[in-house]
């Protein structure tokens, strides 16, 4: 059966229920009943435009996942045979204020068995604390040792993470240029896998996946773990196969170093310098490679607010990337699936204003909706609904099918705190998205990472805290109005509603609370962190 048939059956109710819906709006036989008013169409006009958008965002999932299965023979074959000498390699690591894993990071590229004499790393450090020791006194120690290695420290951090990189080139020797964040751990072999590929002169930078060290540590590391493995797993993996941009993700990735000059250097007018260098280096007509079997272990952040400043820092710069690339991408002669695919990725974050004012229209809409009758919900607002809900369900449970054949349907108990948490990010996500759009500038918020690798290691008396600010006030506001449609849906005996909203309520309620306590408990004299939600031993969710 076509997948186009349960697509064409939803618009054909979509399309005959709003001419019902328009009916019974003006149809005046049942004058003193329900008649059409200013607030109801004030209300359920937005109501349905941000559902129909969000409905378009959530359809686009399904064709990532239908791309991922169509093109699946599209992927890489084995690390090609090297024909004659090996390339010079130079190595960046970007840190700041980075003194947990500055070694750890270190000690696994010393361990490359790449040919030494080919071979050149550079610590590119903007610190501003301790790390600037650490750092230092860890490249004399592995430079005594053979290594060749330089400590290059900036007294300011102009252009960030970018400006680093960009500083390091200027003494670089590497025909390739390898990347790694300070939490991630390269296995020895990492370049000799990587480096025969750019033997297609045309490849200008492959990618390869991350894993995760701390992925079991607690319920907030296994719903960051779902949701980027299906980012490695089904979007990249779609895009590389379908031959569509896709973009470096700033670390565990290798570069050719034409590739960079030619799209123009690292530039840091956007957050998200990656996502950006990746665009211009493709529509200069580099090829990029996607390498899912070659994995990075990194370190995910646990704590709330460290989370929430990571993933607005990267709602943010995707959408300063869509304003900067796009207009490039429409006029370039790219194929129209990758410009289509471009419009989508870089602007999927939009789905997070969205939501927040759906989540403000959703009581009154539920009131108005009332009183039109349970058929119009069903033909109207469940398919639109099901299409920007359910279709994040099976994106995640692709990708964890993909990696874990044996365990996936674990994630079917995850997925409610995915969503959940997804909701509760909201409210950061579209403060970032809306600078984006209007241009207000931000500096580059570091995750900070505490070399957290197992259950027993934690956090408590370590430094480094992202503040939490004013937005988990408006959480947890969000949390309670949303306690209040429960009430009202179960009051009116509208329980079909219920669980979705309920969603709702965890998602706002756990964010908001988990910044407020991690932010302030753990300044206690007790000097405790606020209590994190473990996974039990089965695999489901724990508290």
């Amino acid at each position: 059966m076509s997948s186009h048939f349960p697509i064409s059956v939803l618009l054909a109710a979509h399309t005959a229920s709003l001419g019902q819906y328009w009916h019974k709006l003006t149809d005046k036989t049942f004058t003193g009943i329900y008649h059409a008013n200013f607030f109801d169409l004030a209300m359920m006009i937005p109501y349905f435009i941000v559902l129909f958008v969000l409905a378009l965002y959530g359809m686009h999932r399904y064709w990532l996942v239908y791309d991922y299965y169509k093109y699946s023979r599209n992927v890489p074959g084995p690390t090609p045979e090297v024909k004659g000498a090996w390339p010079r390699v130079t190595v960046q690591l970007p840190i700041f204020n980075e003194r947990y894993v500055i070694e750890r990071l270190v000690e696994a590229v010393s361990r490359f068995d790449y040919p030494r004499e080919l071979l050149d790393v550079q610590v590119l450090d903007d610190s501003t604390d301790e790390t600037r020791q650490v750092a230092s006194d860890v490249v004399d120690r592995f430079a005594a040792q053979g290594l060749d290695i330089t400590y290059i420290h900036r007294s300011n951090r102009s252009g960030y993470k970018a400006g680093a990189l960009e500083n390091g080139l200027k003494t670089s020797r590497g025909e390739f240029v390898a990347i790694f964040d300070a939490d991630f751990i390269p296995e020895a072999d990492f370049l000799r896998r990587t480096i025969p590929y750019f033997q297609d002169k045309g490849i200008g930078m492959v990618q390869t996946r991350w894993t995760y060290l701390n992925r079991d540590y607690s319920l907030l590391t296994q719903v960051e773990t779902i949701l980027l493995d299906g980012h490695f797993v089904v979007e990249h993996g779609a895009r590389s196969r379908r031959g569509a941009f896709f973009n470096f993700n700033g670390t565990a990735g290798v570069w050719r170093r034409s590739a960079i000059d030619e799209a123009g250097g690292w530039q840091h007018d956007t957050l998200t310098e990656d996502t950006d260098l990746s665009y211009r280096a493709q529509l200069r007509g580099w090829k990029f490679l996607y390498l899912p079997d070659i994995e990075c272990a990194s370190e995910l952040p646990i704590d709330m607010n460290g989370f929430k400043a990571q993933q607005a820092r990267w709602a943010k710069g995707l959408m300063q990337t869509a304003k900067k690339i796009l207009p490039r991408v429409f006029a370039s002669d790219a194929p129209w699936f990758v410009k289509a695919e471009a419009f989508f990725h870089l602007t999927a974050n939009i789905s997070y204003p969205l939501m927040v004012l759906l989540s403000t229209m959703l009581l009154p809409a539920m009131i108005v909706r009332f009183y039109q009758g349970w058929l119009q919900m069903i033909l109207i607002d469940l398919p639109l609904f099901l299409a920007s809900t359910c279709s994040i369900s099976s994106f995640y449970l692709v990708a964890q099918r993909e990696l874990r054949p044996k365990t996936w349907w674990r994630t079917f108990l995850y997925m409610p705190f995915v969503m959940a948490i997804g909701i509760g990010i909201s409210v950061r996500n579209a403060q970032a998205v809306i600078e984006a759009i209007i241009g207000k500038k931000s500096e580059f918020a570091r995750t900070p990472k505490f070399r957290i690798e197992g259950k027993r290691d934690t956090f408590v008396a370590k430094k480094y805290r992202n503040k939490s600010g004013w937005l988990p006030y408006a959480e947890v506001a969000l949390g309670l109005y949303f306690a209040l449609t429960v009430v009202y849906a179960a009051a009116n005996e509208n329980y079909a509603t219920i669980p979705f909203l309920l969603l709702f309520v965890w998602g706002y309620l756990y964010t908001g609370f988990m910044s407020l306590g991690q932010s302030y408990l753990s300044r206690l004299k007790f000097d405790v962190n606020a209590p994190e939600m473990r996974p039990a031993a089965s695999g489901a969710p724990g508290f």
